[in-house]
């Protein structure tokens, strides 16, 4: 076996050389006392260039060094060999080839167990010796002086080497890195992933190269850093892992300048949210419920929307120092089963918060209220009540933020933002973020708030110009609804009428105002008033539209469409004159559904054009059914589909008129439909009902 797998004592197996000596070349002889070759290495035969057998036996002197050298070299190894004393040194040795070279000598006497002396001399080729001290100069060097942190850790990752640079980076003296590992040492950071990179590093080889890493060190043990890690396998010539070299760079700065461009990108990406989600109705609770959805999780994990309860009710409200804030919730959002939407007032409800409560300083003060570190005393500021403020404690509410919602100079309510999950506390930027948004939501809310109160307006102008009718009169009973526009749309200028005549007749009405607005529903009630006076005068169908068709060219909204029906319970027929309208559908026992074949007509207010009355028969037990186009017109479906789906929904003789009209309502009129809907649906009776 080579000396290279040769076992060390003891049986603890094979363990591979160092490469450093092979770097060198390291030329072994051996010498008697009268200066004869008696041992011959390898090397010496590459370095001094004679073979084994031409060196054995003969003067080392004479083959190896210079004529001029001889004495000082006799000298020298009689010196070696009487005292036993080592001596070192640098000559020029004479080569077979006849050329020179300078080489290092280490020259130190040997005995054997016999007691006979020998002198052995250790040769290098002076070059070689050289070139490697200039490595570890400059390396050392270059370790020494580098700005980047370096360390040598062994193979069971101690720390074996450490330079200044990592010295400073750490905190820490290099007399107390050796020996210990880097969780040792360094306490404050994630070692347990630096740990598994390196032992991925020395089982692969492959480098760890550039990766980042965060954590505190006794240097600045209050400030969070950041460094550039690259860990590599150190091996010798032969291939033998030493350990890991690991080189270390503070990236701070960068680190942080680039934690600032992706906290600006993100609150770039947040509003450019913001801006497409919130404000896409006009609806109150909905606006405030899209700014909630954006705030959470991005910049909190809780959030609420409050409004001041006079703003919602379209006043202005000034809060003095010792005034209460009444506010209504408007939406709130996080974990559904936390204690922190169990602590908030539910959509809806409407609290009064006491004048020292930070919700109220908010409102009263219109700048915002920041509790980075939330505590006991914060908490029951934060809460309206006791019992609000224990379950905040409970869900771990730790960071605080309220920003006001201002438009127009007045300041509408409060965006309530509250961390639990999220470990990091409200800071500056957060709150940039968070009034960027509130500003933008604010004029979307306002905007909101002035629609629905100018809606409620005109719904509540709708509904007092609409009939109240007995559900039976003179042959007919009736049933209606009005149903108005979704949420997010105006109200309409649709309206229905039930007129009794004389002599057992009886007038129905379905019209619609082009428009929408308080505008169409004042419209609405004068064409209505004005419907009402003529048919007091009994005239024929077409020509009572006749004379609503002039009347209509004056008012400001001056298009409507319209059916007028005469019905006579004692002739079971009806007289119905058509003005742009839809036809109204009629059910007989026995026959399927049918929309009535009538001149459509113009609407009214197009002017020039005349009107037809129909007479069709109305027997005791046939329905009529008269509506507006909010009921059957969508967007997504084509009027005839629409038509055929209402018929279908009235082939159902058996159910009440009050029934009929809840199921059509309730099947075709969708929920965001942004017209609204009139609907009329009259019974035949026998004369003697």
């Amino acid at each position: 076996m080579s000396a290279a797998g040769s076992p060390p004592a003891g049986g603890a197996g094979p363990v591979r050389p160092s490469g450093l000596l092979d770097v060198l070349r390291v030329a072994s002889v051996v010498l008697d006392t009268e200066g004869r070759i008696v041992l011959w290495s390898p090397q010496a035969e590459e370095l001094f260039g004679y073979g084994a057998q031409e060196a054995l036996g003969r003067y080392a002197a004479r083959i190896m060094v210079h004529e001029r050298h001889l004495d000082l070299v006799s000298e020298l190894f009689a010196e070696v060999m009487r005292t036993g004393q080592s001596w070192a040194g640098v000559f020029p040795i004479r080569r077979k080839d006849g050329g020179t070279r300078l080489v290092e000598f280490r020259n130190s006497r040997l005995t054997d167990d016999r007691g006979k002396v020998y002198a052995l001399g250790l040769a290098v080729d002076r070059s070689t010796v050289r070139r490697l001290e200039q490595d570890v100069a400059l390396s050392a060097r270059v370790v020494d002086q580098s700005p980047v942190g370096l360390a040598v850790l062994d193979t069971d990752l101690r720390y074996v080497s450490v330079n200044p640079a990592l010295e400073r980076i750490n905190g820490t003296p290099a007399e107390d890195h050796l020996g210990r590992t880097v969780r040792q040492v360094l306490p404050l950071v994630d070692a347990e992933v630096l740990e598994a990179a390196a032992h991925r590093v020395l089982a692969t080889g492959t480098p760890f190269v550039d990766r980042s890493t965060t954590g505190r060190t006794p240097a600045d043990p209050d400030k969070e850093h950041a460094w550039s890690v690259s860990l590599y396998r150190l091996e010798n010539s032969l291939g033998t892992t030493l350990g890991v070299a690991v080189s270390v760079e503070d990236i701070t700065e960068r680190y942080r300048a680039n934690a600032e461009a992706e906290a600006a990108r993100r609150r770039l990406a947040v509003i450019a949210d913001a801006t497409a989600r919130i404000g896409t109705t006009l609806d109150l609770e909905r606006t405030a419920g899209e700014l909630v959805h954006v705030a959470v999780p991005e910049l909190a994990d809780e959030a609420a929307v409050d409004l001041l309860d006079a703003v919602v009710q379209g006043r202005r409200s000034t809060l003095g120092p010792a005034e209460p804030a009444v506010m209504r919730a408007l939406a709130v959002r996080g974990p559904p089963s936390g204690e922190v939407l169990a602590a908030a007032d539910p959509p809806g409800q409407v609290a009064r918060y006491a004048p020292d409560r930070l919700i109220t300083e908010c409102v009263r003060t219109g700048l915002p209220v920041m509790v980075p570190r939330a505590k006991d005393e914060d908490l029951a500021r934060i809460a309206r009540g006791p019992e609000a403020a224990a379950l905040l404690a409970r869900a771990g509410v730790h960071s605080y933020l309220a920003v006001p919602l201002i438009a127009r100079g007045e300041v509408l309510g409060t965006l309530d933002l509250t961390r639990t999950r999220n470990p990091r506390p409200f800071d500056e930027d957060d709150l940039l973020l968070a009034r960027e948004l509130a500003s933008r939501a604010a004029m979307q809310i306002d905007n909101a708030r002035w629609y629905q109160n100018a809606r409620d307006t005109a719904l509540t102008l709708q509904r007092s110009l609409l009939p109240s009718h007995p559900p039976v009169t003179r042959g007919l009973e009736v049933a209606s609804r009005y149903q108005p526009a979704g949420a997010t749309s105006e109200v309409g200028g649709d309206w229905f009428d039930v007129i009794p005549l004389e002599d057992g007749r009886t007038a129905l009405v379905v019209g619609d105002v082009m428009g929408s607005g308080i505008a169409a529903a004042a419209t609405m009630g004068r064409l209505r008033t004005a419907t009402r006076t003529l048919a007091s005068l009994a005239l024929d169908p077409a020509v009572l539209l006749e004379h609503l068709d002039r009347i209509t060219a004056d008012l400001d909204q001056p298009i409507a469409t319209c059916v007028y029906v005469v019905h006579d319970a004692c002739e079971r027929r009806c007289a119905i004159a058509n003005a742009g309208h839809l036809p109204p559908a009629r059910l007989r026992p026995g026959h399927a559904p049918e929309l009535l074949e009538l001149p459509t007509g113009v609407p009214l207010g197009v002017g020039g054009v005349g009107f037809t009355t129909t007479e069709v028969e109305l027997a005791p037990g046939d329905r009529l059914v008269l509506y507006t186009d909010g009921l059957v017109e969508t967007r997504r479906h084509p009027l005839d589909e629409r038509l055929d789906r209402l018929l279908a929904l009235l082939d159902h003789p058996g159910d009440s008129l009050e029934e009929v009209c809840d199921l059509l309502l309730r099947t075709l009129h969708e929920p965001d439909n942004s017209d609204d809907v009139a609907l009329l649906i009259a019974r035949a009776t026998p004369p003697a009902d």
